[in-house]
């Protein structure tokens, strides 16, 4: 009897990661692991090494990241370590064992000044720490193992964790009005449609290593998702557009992150999903 593939994934508690695991019961062919921090910490060389050795993954989903964007302006050290050179270490030892590697990165990768959706290879230019940080990620998978496989997301959310769909949802029921940002422009990504095409891409027996793009379909405003999120939600508190320059965060956030996603569709097979239509499905979730 052959031996089932081995599905290994590390950042099992964030958003994705939590999405894969309800993806589980749905790939029997398939086993999964799912590594939190406290599991594996995933700069420890050896430990990693070790971990392989013991499991032999044929797949490694790579969930796992330093994701607060304005504390990375502090922590600097930190998030190069787990965006970074944590990255670097995975590769290497995918490499070693044979494992294919997929690692999830980000939009903040690019500088925000664009004005129609970024490509893949785009110039990379990033403004904060955080992106800096996920860009290097990037170039040590890149450098260790060719053979990864990279996908860019932006605007995360889910039913899972704390993410700008919870928190809305949260603050729209308590107050009477609020005001959100609405000169960013971007794509929301609903995590569960992001784990759908991981488990696509690891099933679909067609391996392209390169650098890819995913989110749900529609460039809109944080304005114009808070909107969305109170409409599907049934809630009435008034929201006010405001700039950037009313609300000053630590870590400067990209203008325009929108990113163009057809190359993922085309080499995988993958059906594209408007955003509206899964921040529906999730809201039904959460209610």
């Amino acid at each position: 009897m052959a031996e089932v593939p081995t599905i290994l994934v590390t950042g099992a508690n964030g958003q994705l990661g939590k999405e894969l695991k309800q993806l589980e019961g749905a790939y029997p062919g398939y086993r999964f692991i799912f590594l939190s921090r406290e599991d594996l910490p995933i700069h420890h060389f050896e430990l990693v090494r070790n971990y392989f050795k013991g499991y032999k993954p044929q797949y490694l989903v790579n969930c796992a990241a330093y994701t607060a964007v304005d504390k990375a302006e502090t922590e600097k050290d930190l998030a190069f370590q787990v965006n970074g050179e944590a990255v670097g270490v995975l590769a290497a030892v995918c490499r070693e064992y044979g494992t294919k590697f997929i690692h999830i990165s980000t939009d903040y990768v690019f500088d925000g000044n664009a004005t129609t959706p970024y490509s893949t290879d785009a110039p990379v230019n990033p403004q904060t720490v955080y992106g800096a940080s996920k860009l290097m990620g990037e170039q040590e998978a890149v450098r260790y193992n060719p053979a990864s496989i990279i996908i860019r997301t932006s605007w995360v959310y889910s039913e899972f964790g704390k993410n700008f769909v919870k928190t809305m949802r949260k603050l729209m029921s308590e107050r009477t009005e609020l005001n959100v940002v609405n000169d960013q422009l971007g794509s929301p990504t609903y995590a569960a449609d992001l784990a759908m095409v991981i488990m696509q891409i690891i099933t679909g027996g067609n391996w392209i290593p390169g650098i890819y793009h995913f989110s749900n379909t529609g460039v809109i405003s944080w304005y114009d998702f808070a909107v969305a999120i109170r409409e599907l939600s049934g809630l009435s508190c008034q929201l006010h557009p405001i700039s950037s320059a009313q609300y000053p965060t630590p870590a400067k956030r990209p203008a325009y992150s929108a990113m163009k996603t057809s190359g993922i569709f085309t080499t995988f097979g993958v059906t594209p999903v408007s955003w509206k239509e899964s921040l529906q499905l999730c809201l039904q979730k959460l209610n």
